[in-house]
């Protein structure tokens, strides 16, 4: 049996700076993924199956059977495809998904456990997938596909394709802080007031703490707004975390994950339990900045 780790994705900081012919958004994202997420499990058997478990596993599973499908699937499925043209087999498998993470709640969840998906398939039928040949599957799969492979902090360009690793990343502190709505993310960008916007400023190389701090400071997620006007509830967790003495506080993605971060886990663990005690019902989780 093979496991993978599908962490959520953190989008510290995004910046729309065009769009392309095609419709297609260009961003300049600095992304994160945290020590929480998904999990994938996969072993060899009879027939292709799919087990979903988790406190969001019912609203995955009512997705596949709407039609909506599910991107682990679609993986296994594009994976095949590549393991057929190159005279590979690639057997009936049983993929176990313990979902954790909301849907459709802009850190990337779905992404991340098709990215989850190519990795531990590759390990599980020995293909030894190069790895452009594997960023380019996951590109087709979804454009936050080919950052969540790497799930290690990046700069991302593009509609996402265009990876730059960032190895200096201060450690930092995640609190994510999910109301349980949902937002629509073809929405959010159909919305979108201003598409031309400036680059990231990234900090040099080896910078200390304080000036990643500025940085995030005088940076934007040009999502942000748009979302809030469709989803209201966003404005109220983004309340919720500010009082709660974060260093940041922000949407991810699309939403509406919002996010505070914080310096040390001690606070960290305060703001949590603050929220827990505001909103117990909602998706409430404490983490690390995840480093493969």
């Amino acid at each position: 049996m093979i496991e993978e780790f599908a962490p959520a994705k953190v989008n510290l900081a995004l910046h729309v700076t065009g769009r392309r012919a095609d419709g297609y958004h260009l961003l300049d994202s600095l992304v994160v993924f945290a020590s929480a997420g998904d999990r994938l499990t996969f072993s060899h058997d009879e027939t292709d199956r799919l087990t979903i478990t988790g406190r969001f596993a019912a609203k995955l599973s009512e997705d596949a059977a709407n039609g909506a499908g599910n991107l682990a699937i679609r993986a296994r499925d594009a994976l095949r495809v590549w393991a057929a043209r190159t005279g590979m087999a690639a057997p009936a498998v049983h993929i176990s998904l313990e979902k954790n993470l909301p849907v459709a709640s802009g850190i990337g969840g779905g992404s991340a456990d098709a990215a989850a998906a190519l990795r531990g398939l590759d390990r599980l039928w020995q293909l030894g997938v190069p790895a452009r040949d594997l960023l380019a599957i996951g590109l087709a799969l979804g454009a936050d596909v080919p950052m969540c492979i790497e799930s290690r902090p990046l700069v991302a360009r593009g509609i996402g394709e265009d990876i730059t690793l960032v190895e200096d990343m201060p450690e930092l502190f995640l609190l994510l802080v999910n109301p349980l709505v949902e937002v629509s993310t073809p929405e959010v960008f159909r919305r979108l007031a201003n598409r031309e916007n400036p680059p990231l400023d990234l900090p040099r190389e080896g910078a200390p703490m304080e000036q990643w701090l500025g940085m995030l400071a005088a940076s934007r997620n040009d999502l942000q707004s748009t979302a809030e006007a469709i989803e209201p509830k966003i404005s109220e967790t983004l309340e919720l975390i500010r009082e709660a003495d974060p260093m940041l506080a922000r949407m991810s993605g699309s939403g509406a994950t919002c996010f505070g971060i914080y310096r040390t886990q001690a606070g960290l663990d305060r703001a949590l339990a603050r929220l827990e005690a505001a909103r117990p019902e909602w998706y409430l989780q404490g983490a690390a900045i995840h480093r493969r």
